[in-house]
């Protein structure tokens, strides 16, 4: 009966707040049902406990966030672990997130992407359970999976379980990219897996069990409340922007093969209105698409700000979907050497997101696509074996 209530309540929250339009949201998918909904099979592990949640802006039950879900089904939430971005996923790309109390419903709110990205033992105290639910897109290079490698870590250490909510990746249908050299390891890159891996978020957490990658080869009690009518070659729409600057289906199809930029001199668009949609540079001889790029919420600091670049338009263009298109850097270098402007940036950002330093020097000798491509295919293959293990979907 408590559980057929908890159920009932959460599902009634969920239906009022949807025909009431409470927030402009993109249409939901509902063929399928994401691990929250599935409440079933995780409200009775929660009821009664103290519960971590770590969650942001995507952590929504349709159209209502999971920490109001579940206080109306009067679970108790001691603090919520927030990661890049916030809570509310609003900061800027690698901006410092200090610690402070949600003003909407007086939980503390412990930072992630602050002083630590790890949960200490005494953020922990008195916490009986972690809940995780955060969508990914599927990048090596997207820091949500390193979070949830340090929570994992701090949960096994803390003799604390973890259930992870599972939710669709946007990018499942294909695996591309080099695979991470150990020796090039940062939160942008944790793992030896490829750029494009090719799983979900609950998925990556049985993998990195699985593949004793926490501190020491300790082992998280992990439980994965998985997807209904879900596989990895259903195209799913995101009901809600993952972080400020993927607004969008062709923002998040576009971002693993825009993101190596970051670590160049040419702007993605941040401080526009079509982040990670179109590219350019001020020095650069493209001028048949502009832009400029503007502070705004999101993209304080914008690489090239005030300035007016020329590049590409990629809004009208079909993305390549079963691949990294490594066209737009091979095409954006030739332009530097022509107009005789710096590429690559100082410093090792580069070699961090693509997860070695062979991709720049590819690139540097003029190696074709196909040539670059081919040089990290035994290693995908060798990965794929490795995938198989921890797939939920088929």
């Amino acid at each position: 009966m408590v559980q057929m209530f908890l159920n009932m309540t959460i599902y009634a929250l969920v239906f009022f707040s949807c025909i009431s339009g409470a927030e402009e949201s993109i249409p939901f998918d509902g063929r399928i049902v994401i691990g929250a909904e599935n409440t079933n099979n995780y409200l009775p592990l929660i009821s009664n406990k103290s519960v971590g949640l770590i969650v942001n802006q995507t952590s929504r039950i349709r159209n209502v966030h999971i920490v109001d879900s579940l206080l109306n089904a009067n679970i108790r939430i001691s603090k919520i672990f927030a990661p890049e971005h916030g809570f509310r996923g609003q900061a800027d790309a690698g901006e410092k997130v200090e610690n402070n109390i949600d003003l909407r419903t007086g939980i503390e709110i412990v930072s992630l992407y602050g002083k630590s990205k790890k949960p200490e033992p005494k953020d922990l105290e008195g916490i009986d359970i972690l809940v995780f639910d955060i969508q990914d897109v599927g990048a090596r290079f997207y820091t949500y999976i390193s979070t949830l490698h340090y929570v994992m870590e701090a949960a096994a250490e803390n003799n604390i379980k973890l259930i992870v909510l599972d939710r669709p990746n946007p990018n499942a249908h294909y695996i591309d990219g080099p695979i991470l050299k150990k020796e090039f390891k940062s939160f942008v890159g944790m793992h030896p897996v490829p750029v494009v891996y090719g799983m979900t978020i609950g998925e990556y957490a049985r993998m990195i069990n699985g593949e004793n990658w926490l501190n020491d080869g300790i082992q998280c009690d992990l439980e994965i409340i998985p997807c209904m009518n879900y596989n990895h070659d259903i195209h799913y729409v995101l009901p809600v922007r993952p972080s400020p600057n993927l607004p969008n289906s062709l923002s998040i199809a576009l971002y693993p093969s825009l993101c190596f930029f970051e670590g160049t001199s040419v702007s993605v668009g941040r401080g526009t209105d079509t982040p990670f949609q179109v590219f350019g540079h001020p020095e650069s001889s493209k001028k048949e698409f502009s832009f400029v790029p503007e502070s705004k919420s999101g993209a304080k600091y914008p690489k090239h700000e005030g300035k007016e670049c020329f590049g590409f338009d990629l809004r009208k263009k079909i993305p390549v979907r079963d691949r990294l298109d490594l066209s737009y850097l091979i095409s954006m270098f030739k332009e530097s050497e022509d107009q005789n402007f710096n590429f690559f940036n100082e410093g090792n950002f580069f070699e961090l997101l693509s997860g070695s330093a062979a991709l720049k020097k590819m690139i540097k000798l003029h190696y074709t696509e196909e040539e670059i491509r081919v040089s990290w295919q035994t290693d995908i293959e060798k990965f794929k074996t490795v995938r198989s293990k921890y797939l939920i979907y088929e």
